[in-house]
């Protein structure tokens, strides 16, 4: 996946027997998925140009062409749906697209280097930073809020990080 890519959704896999997918939207609006098209996978080979149905449970039903069974619906599941950054409108200055934050190098606010951004989590509430820290393979989870992450400075490639008590290794007794 290359910088000018995000992901913006994930085929869950088929929906009903005549090629309709399941489509999960990772967008803040989840109906501009659609906007997105055509969109691609991961490497950017599979091109997808994407026609919301309707909702459905946990996304949209969708059709895409060239699909017309439930096995071929099926076969995609899983793909991840990238579009090109360019298409996405721009962000706050306080929002920022997940793809952007995996790789920062996480300081803490007394510029002790605590680990890199492996992955961004959300389970429903506040997203999560999953940080691999320096100097083995533990990763911790930093919420994602203003109090947690007061800085992140996309030019630099790093985040400055004021963990709640506990998070850490050390932190814990």
């Amino acid at each position: 996946m290359s910088e000018s890519q995000i992901c913006v959704g994930v085929i869950s896999g088929a929906y009903g027997v005549h090629g309709e997918l399941r489509i999960k939207s990772f967008c803040a609006v989840p109906e501009d998925i659609e906007t997105y098209s055509p969109l691609s996978d991961e490497s950017g080979t599979r091109s997808f140009a994407l026609a919301i149905i309707r909702p459905i449970k946990n996304g949209f039903s969708a059709r895409i062409a060239d699909v017309s069974t439930k096995e071929e619906a099926d076969a995609l599941r899983g793909t991840q749906l990238f579009a090109r950054r360019e298409q996405l409108p721009s962000l706050p200055d306080d929002e920022f697209y997940h793809a952007d934050l995996i790789g920062l190098d996480v300081y803490d606010t007394g510029g002790q280097l605590l680990g890199r951004v492996k992955t961004v989590q959300n389970h429903g509430a506040d997203d999560l930073l999953e940080v691999q820290l320096t100097g083995g393979s533990a990763t911790t989870f930093l919420p994602f809020t203003k109090a947690a992450v007061p800085t992140v400075d996309l030019g630099s490639r790093r985040l400055i990080a004021d963990p709640p008590e506990g998070i850490l290794p050390q932190d814990k007794g």
